[in-house]
């Protein structure tokens, strides 16, 4: 029987690696009747003490002729769900009670429940942990307080991104999560990566696991702060209130043993809050949470939270971000510390830290990513962009129609100097040219319980 155990988990404001789902799937107006979204179950009391056989945890690599299922894979076959291949795994893209952009919709005016159970989900601890991690990202975690995390990055020599990732510092370990398509390219990473470091620095020793069947549910929307703490003891309750964006605490579920990890953030845009939950209570807990807020809460797919992902701003890697891009060119020079930035000492380094320079001084980049509204028909992964003369000055990574805005948006790169806000251009859609407007991101404001700037952390 499992036991009560803390679990600190902080996934990352990413996607998935390499996967693209079907935009016919994604994007379809189709509606559904709407049906009861969840049955009466009692509150799950003791959940050491149920049945594990129920728990499916996630698979330690991705299947190539099977996809792994997630623990929560029976829980949304029940409530409808419609299954598509994502990152090695068989993933929900939407339900039965709601089309897509409804589910979308319903993020934003209420709350929505994302399985991310399929992310992949690292320790790493010893004394030379903190070391090797800034070896390979170019954050600064030196000064990264205790249960904080940071957007960050692995880096190739050339300074391209090997993935992007979210880095918590707990008590006596750091957190890292990767993206489920990229499980097989990362462990190899990882491996080399510890190698190299074990070589080099015998004395640092790093202890790395990989913790295969945890699960991990995203809860977004204005009102899930409202909808989690229905179901938290008066401690957690307590604590919620002042979880801002980026910090993480753990929690208790009330009247369960069932002790989990909530981290503030998400992939949306909204208030949201990420709870990594034991394997054997995965279910149970998530299946208690639809129950405690059966009018606003709703089980959303990988099509609502593509949509909603784009309209934030956020990259999806294998499109918006790979392995020739570097995180200057990604826009996300931010992620750089200003003790890296003057120091160095991480993978790329050289590239990264010409690029931050002065165009004076030799540096800057020939390429930047940007965001688009384009007029007519929306423009997809790999449409050109061109300029008046009909030069090609960029490409589109991503695209789709916003269901905000009722615009259509995309995200691309474009050569520089053509990256500012404002700034006219063509999209090529199916042979055609679309006018199209470079906007700044996000393109709807980002809604983050952020700490005040008045209050140190």
């Amino acid at each position: 029987m499992a036991s009560k155990k803390a679990v600190a988990v902080l996934r990352p404001a990413v996607n998935g690696c390499g996967v693209r789902l079907q935009r016919a799937e994604l994007l379809q107006n189709t509606q559904y009747a709407t049906r009861p979204l969840a049955r009466q179950t009692p509150r799950p009391r003791k959940l050491a003490q149920l049945s594990q056989q129920h728990v499916r945890p996630a698979s330690s690599a991705p299947a190539k002729e099977k996809a792994s299922k997630t623990g929560l894979y029976e829980l949304h076959s029940k409530y409808g769900a419609k299954f598509v291949p994502f990152g090695g795994y068989s993933m929900p893209v939407q339900y039965s009670d709601l089309s897509i952009i409804d589910s979308h919709n319903w993020t934003r005016e209420k709350a929505s429940l994302f399985d991310v159970g399929h992310m992949v989900q690292h320790h790493f601890s010893g004394p030379g942990a903190e070391a090797f991690l800034e070896s390979i990202t170019p954050s600064s975690l030196s000064s990264l307080p205790e249960r904080q995390s940071t957007l960050s990055t692995l880096l190739h020599s050339t300074g391209g991104i090997v993935d992007d990732t979210v880095v918590t510092r707990l008590a006596d370990k750091f957190y890292v999560v990767t993206n489920a398509g990229c499980r097989e390219k990362d462990t190899a990473y990882f491996q080399a990566q510890l190698e190299a470091w074990k070589n080099a620095h015998p004395d640092q020793h790093v202890t790395w696991k990989i913790l295969d069947g945890q699960g991990l549910i995203a809860l977004q929307g204005p009102l899930s702060a409202d909808i989690l703490s229905r179901v938290l003891d008066d401690k957690s309750k307590k604590d919620l209130k002042s979880l801002y964006f980026g910090q993480c605490t753990a929690a208790t579920i009330t009247g369960t043993d069932a002790e989990v990890l909530v981290s503030r953030g998400g992939y949306t845009g909204e208030d949201g809050f990420e709870i990594s939950i034991p394997s054997y209570a995965t279910e149970a807990v998530t299946q208690f949470l639809l129950d405690s807020a059966k009018d606003d809460l709703r089980f959303a797919g990988l099509g609502a939270r593509d949509t909603l992902r784009l309209e934030a701003g956020m990259c999806l890697y294998g499109h918006d971000l790979d392995d020739t891009t570097t995180p200057v060119e990604a826009g996300l020079s931010w992620i750089i510390g200003k003790d890296r930035r003057a120091k160095g000492g991480f993978h790329g380094d050289s590239v990264i830290l010409q690029q931050l320079k002065k165009k004076s001084e030799g540096g800057g980049v020939s390429r930047r990513r940007v965001g688009l509204i384009v007029e007519g028909s929306p423009a997809r992964e790999g449409a050109e962009i061109v300029d008046e003369a009909g030069e090609k000055i960029g490409t589109i990574t991503s695209g789709c129609p916003s269901p905000t805005l009722k615009k259509n948006i995309s995200m691309g790169y474009v050569k520089d100097g053509m990256h500012k806000a404002g700034t006219e251009v063509e999209v090529l859609v199916r042979g055609r040219k679309r006018k199209a407007v470079v906007t700044k991101m996000p393109f709807i404001p980002s809604k983050y319980f952020k700490q005040p700037a008045n209050i140190k952390a």
